[in-house]
């Protein structure tokens, strides 16, 4: 832990700005996600297709519009990005918080995924740009401590303020926002784009979104890594169903305990793991070893054993290997995003790939639902650990076929000049 407090202290006030920033993100969600449906469900008596819609709103915004956002980013810089986000996330969760009619909810749902898809990219974007290129990786091996640790506490401090009542929980998600907000209005130094010229902004973001289309590289690193995200999101889904079946009304203490597990996992092997990748392993050949974890992580759900201790133990060496497969290959995939991008249009880069991930998180999670209805016990986690190393042999063969290696990326004249960083 000294080292990575070393490690942070070592960099530039934004870069650590937002670091920080990603864990007040990450608290303020996290305090008030996981305990929304069942405040739908119990605490305002919706029907199960109303609360699946206002969910569906949310993540449709989000996933939908990071494109949007990245683009925005690079157009307008990624401060105002970041800014819009925060205050919209205040904004929405207050809404949350008051809300009673569905109408309103689904309006404060919207919200809630139009602010993330307006500052994820722009603060990935600009935490690249900040590091450096030979700091890139340890800069966003920093930045998933602070994003994991907001995982971790953020549940626990939204369990403790339910013992007034969900709009407690919301208003203090609300003020953290807005803190936020506020803190970097005054904080967190501007960094313009660079100047787009007198070209219609129409005109100029469809010549951006052409050298997205027709940068062969990204395209297949994007769909090559869009199982990690199907992978990642089992805690989800797939660990509590298994929970569920193993211990039925009581699953729920084993599914907190396996979202603990991932946090501390993810939180505990970062640093290592980083600077032991650094030392041994080239970027891609990382992403590869971080895939094949992954995958492998399911192999110890195999037995259909109905043997609680050996059920328990099973799920959290999931949970584990999964989050650390995840923390060795995450820095090593964000700065190759960056390099796959020529450091230009970053934030836009980072919102086409979110878009693909989330793309892949949707239709992994209705695959994964199917399979498990077909009741063959040991088929979803056969899918699950082929679909890790199917996705780690693609990474490596685009290493070896030289994909991973920047190249010039086909600039069109009305998008000359860097705007990355914003």
């Amino acid at each position: 832990m000294r080292r990575l407090w070393a490690q942070v202290a070592s960099f530039d006030r934004p870069a650590r700005l937002l670091m920080v920033n990603q864990f007040a993100i990450n608290l303020g969600f996290y305090m008030l996600m996981p305990y929304l449906a069942d405040h739908l469900a119990h605490g305002l008596g919706l029907a199960a297709w109303a609360v699946g819609l206002v969910l569906g709103v949310r993540n449709l915004s989000q996933q939908g519009m990071f494109l949007v956002g990245g683009t925005l980013a690079d157009r307008y810089g990624c401060k105002p990005m970041i800014l819009a986000g925060c205050a919209l996330r205040t904004v929405a969760f207050g809404l949350l918080a008051m809300a009673g009619s569905l109408p309103v909810l689904i309006l404060a749902s919207a919200l809630t995924g139009l602010a993330g898809a307006l500052f994820n990219p722009a603060v990935r974007a600009y935490l690249a740009a900040e590091a450096g290129e030979d700091r890139r990786v340890e800069a966003f091996a920093a930045f998933n401590v602070f994003y994991q640790a907001g995982i971790l506490v953020g549940p626990l401090a939204g369990l403790a303020l339910l013992a007034w009542d969900f709009s407690a929980v919301c208003a203090v998600a609300a003020l953290i926002f807005g803190v936020l907000a506020v803190l970097q209005s005054r904080a967190l130094p501007a960094r313009p784009p660079a100047d787009r010229g007198a070209e219609p902004a129409w005109r100029a973001v469809a010549a951006d979104w052409r050298t997205i289309a027709a940068n062969r590289p990204f395209l297949l690193f994007a769909a090559s890594m869009s199982g990690s995200y199907v992978l990642a999101f089992q805690v989800y889904l797939a660990l509590p169903l298994r929970a569920r079946d193993l211990f039925g009304e009581r699953a729920g203490l084993v599914t907190g305990a396996i979202f603990a597990v991932s946090a501390l996992a993810a939180l505990s092997g970062q640093p290592k793991l980083t600077a032991w990748a650094k030392r041994n392993l080239p970027g891609p050949r990382a992403i590869v070893c971080g895939l094949a974890v992954m995958g492998a992580a399911f192999l110890p759900l195999l037995p259909d054993s109905r043997d609680t201790a050996l059920g328990v133990g099973a799920l959290m060496v999931c949970a584990a290997l999964l989050a650390w497969g995840g923390a060795l290959l995450y820095p090593f995939e964000m700065d190759t995003v960056v390099r796959l991008a020529g450091d230009r249009l970053v934030a836009t880069y980072y919102g086409a790939y979110n878009t693909a991930s989330g793309i892949a998180i949707s239709l992994g999670n209705l695959a994964v639902g199917a399979l498990f209805d077909v009741g063959v016990s040991w088929l979803p986690w056969a899918v699950l650990a082929t679909t890790g190393l199917a996705c780690a042999a693609l990474v490596a063969q685009l290493h070896r076929a030289g994909y991973l290696v920047p190249r010039p990326v086909a600039v069109p004249a009305s998008a000359a000049g860097d705007v990355g960083a914003g």
